[in-house]
């Protein structure tokens, strides 16, 4: 479509030009200044050509007129019909009656009653058009008449009627499309929807291109039976170096509905800011730093769940987290040194009150990187990091911690053993505030100071035979305990905190120290390469055994293998087993299938941390066991399927399921899925789910529709007693 009025438009130019027009002919005469030409007429200027059956030139007007099964190409790229043209070089007036018009690469056709042109304006009135097959078009646009801009290849259609086959589905007084790739302003193509508790569902979107460095995406949306909102996007790029994007909306709900379903906020509003700058030290103040700097800002602020999921009416795109994360990252980077500042803020959509949430406002760090002496023998670094933890109400602290590994490493026996020692020196001072249980003791400010003794042993092998190459290497590393220094709150918490089971009470919620235990851990990896296909196994064993832990003297087992079993087929597992427990802690497994026509993914996760009830008999942290599955298929070039399923075992709750299908066509595609999702939302007295069904109907009219934000989407929320698949 971006080239559909192309051959007509250059065409116009060359008869407005003063350059040579040939006319050939099979007869000819001329009387009074009148040529007519019969039989195979052919008028070519430049590269192009129009031929009929008849032509009158006036010599004395400027006016040549075509007659009979008129054709103008340009290459084999454009084809113009019609029974009759009138091309007047002194007033640069073009008309053709009818008009029929055919673009060959997007297949694009366009017909009308008469087409009339004159400078950059192009009319068709009583006009068709469609990208489908012209003897037997699936859907086709009518309109009264159309107008084409050739400066600025804007084409704007009046009393335009879609029909499908021959059943009207849509109306609109003006529908406008650009013929190129520029950006510009108009209506995109509107969403629409139906729910039995939320009535009626509309969004029309617009969009405002003015300038190429900014585009804005309005899309107001009402809800017949809940309310009505408007969601904006802003995209800019503000240089070479940087670039965002700042959303933000605002919905307002029905006092019916409001009181109904019990909701906590009675309208729904928040925003986000997303930005990135890679150099924005030397952009913003002038400098001319060597290194590198940067920055990242991803803020979102909400009053609640619902404006996420309300934002869309596609419910596979609503929130499912029940918490959001806003970030601030800048940093410098130079050859040796890094230093870094982090905000970040928590927001919690299940909460009425976000006072208690604990948040990172910020984070400095400064890193010294990996330096080598004595013949790359001796390694050390430096990393300094300060997080200052707070919230509104309850207590907070500044935790500085400090971290220096220094490192000794040499080979033996041309390279077969590889050994390592590192004395690691770590530090962390907490400093407390707020205003409660400050005075008793378990926040009294602290130092915690320790070094440990890590030793390394590894080695590599690998041999190649003729079909495939095996690498293999073991490693063993055994961490030695050195000394440690506990004062204020490390002492007060050491033996409290230290215990698995204690580790989510409040009063350890500053505590996250990791036990360093002398304990030997061996690590055996191997890799089988085949010679066409890559990699075909990884495989991996890991196994710690501790000298203080009496009671659980082996730490847990690791198996991970990923085996590519055949050119489609992998299988990726993962287990960590607990002999304290005599059970697994954790299994991982995902197999998949892909080729040509298949996609398919099946993957289960199961946890447990073995921590079953509190005092009160009241489950901590259960175990999970989640699966989830996709699958498609490709059946031919019209054809495909899919289905999805996310399943949570542990609570017997389906999380989300979908199934549909596409079929797909030159000018066309057609659309069906079947949607279940269950999302959170928060009332009055307590953070809820619910469980959503919807059926989405997609259709697609290419060209116009031909990109995401051309798709027409027709949603239908199902009655909630339905049951699903």
């Amino acid at each position: 479509m971006l080239k559909l009025l192309a051959a007509f438009i250059v065409f116009i130019s060359f008869v407005c030009a003063e350059d040579t027009v040939e006319i050939y002919a099979t007869s000819m005469d001329s009387h009074n200044n009148i040529v007519n030409a019969y039989g195979e007429v052919v008028v070519i200027y430049k590269d192009y050509v129009l031929s009929s059956k008849e032509a009158v030139y006036n010599k004395d007007s400027g006016e040549l007129e075509l007659f009979g099964s008129i054709r103008a190409t340009q290459g084999l790229s454009h084809k113009l019909l019609g029974e009759r043209a009138k091309l007047n070089i002194a007033t640069k007036e073009r008309i053709f009656q009818p008009f029929y018009m055919l673009e060959n690469k997007s297949q694009v056709w366009m017909s009308g009653d008469e087409a009339k042109s004159q400078d950059k304006d192009l009319e068709v009135t009583s006009g068709v058009l469609s990208g489908c097959n012209p003897n037997d078009p699936l859907w086709t646009m009518e309109f009264s008449s159309s107008t084409y801009n050739t400066e600025d290849k804007w084409m704007s259609i009046y009393n335009a009627r879609i029909y499908i086959y021959d059943i009207a589905v849509l109306y609109t007084p003006y529908f406008g499309y650009s013929l190129d790739t520029t950006r510009r302003t108009g209506l995109l193509v509107p969403a629409m929807g139906l729910s039995s508790d939320e009535g009626f569902y509309y969004e029309q979107p617009l969009y405002i291109a003015e300038q190429n460095w900014w585009d804005l995406e309005l899309k107001p949306q009402i809800r017949t039976n809940r309310g009505y909102g408007s969601y904006a996007n802003f995209r800019f790029v503000d240089s070479q170096i940087s670039h965002g994007e700042f959303s933000a909306g605002y919905f307002k709900e029905k006092q019916r509905y409001y009181f109904l379903k019990e909701l906590a906020h009675d309208s729904h509003y928040g925003f986000r800011l997303n930005y990135d700058n890679n150099d924005f030290l030397d952009q913003w103040l002038g400098t001319s730093l060597v290194g590198q700097s940067g920055l990242y800002i991803d803020a979102n602020n909400m009053n609640d769940v619902d404006y996420l999921n309300l934002s869309t009416n596609d419910t596979t795109k609503n929130a499912t987290s029940t918490q959001i994360l806003s970030r601030v990252n800048m940093f410098y980077n130079s050859e040796n040194d890094y230093i870094g500042t982090y905000f970040k803020y928590y927001k919690n959509l299940d909460a009425v009150s976000n006072e208690l949430t604990l948040q990172k406002l910020p984070t400095l760090q400064y890193h010294h990187y990996l330096e080598t002496l004595f013949d790359n023998h001796f390694l050390y670094n430096f990393n300094l990091q300060t997080n200052n933890i707070q919230r509104e109400k309850d207590k907070k602290v500044l935790q500085t911690n400090l971290d220096i590994p220094l490192t000794l490493q040499t080979s033996l026996f041309d390279e077969y053993l590889n050994l390592s020692y590192t004395a690691q020196m770590y530090g962390q001072h907490s400093s407390f505030s707020g205003d409660e249980n400050l005075s008793s003791g378990l926040y009294r400010d602290g130092v915690y100071a320790r070094n440990y003794n890590i030793f390394q042993a590894s080695s590599q092998l690998s041999k190649s035979y003729d079909t495939f190459s095996h690498v293999a290497g073991l490693g063993a590393t055994f961490v030695l305990n050195g000394s440690q220094i506990k004062t204020g709150f490390y002492e007060d918490t050491q033996d409290f905190c230290t215990r698995e089971e204690n580790k989510n009470i409040k009063q350890c919620e500053f505590y996250n120290l990791s036990t360093v235990e002398d304990a030997l851990q061996f690590d055996f990896t191997q890799y089988f390469f085949d010679a066409s296909a890559g990699q075909k196994i990884y495989h991996r064993l890991a196994q710690s055994v501790s000298y203080e832990n009496i009671e659980n003297k082996l730490g847990e087992l690791e198996n991970e293998l990923d085996y590519q079993i055949t050119e489609s087929i992998n299988f990726y597992h993962n287990i960590f087993y607990n002999y304290y427990e005599d059970s697994f802690s954790k299994i991982f497994n995902k197999i998949s299938y892909h080729d040509s026509r298949f996609d398919i993914a099946l993957s289960h996760l199961y946890k447990d941390t073995f921590i079953d009830y509190d005092e009160t008999g009241k489950p901590i942290n259960p175990y999970t066991s989640y699966i989830t599955s996709s699958a498609s298929y490709t059946y031919d070039s019209h054809y495909s399927y899919h289905v999805r399923l996310d399943y949570d075992m542990q609570t017997a709750l389906k999380k989300s399921s979908e199934i549909g299908f596409m079929y797909q066509k030159r000018c066309w595609d057609f659309g069906l899925r079947y949607v279940e999702n269950n999302r959170p939302i928060l009332t009055k007295t307590e953070s809820a789910s619910v469980y959503d069904r919807y059926l989405y109907f997609t259709i697609v009219l290419k060209p116009f529709m031909a990109s995401e934000r051309g798709s027409s989407n027709f949603a239908t929320k199902l009655p909630e007693n339905l049951q699903g698949f």
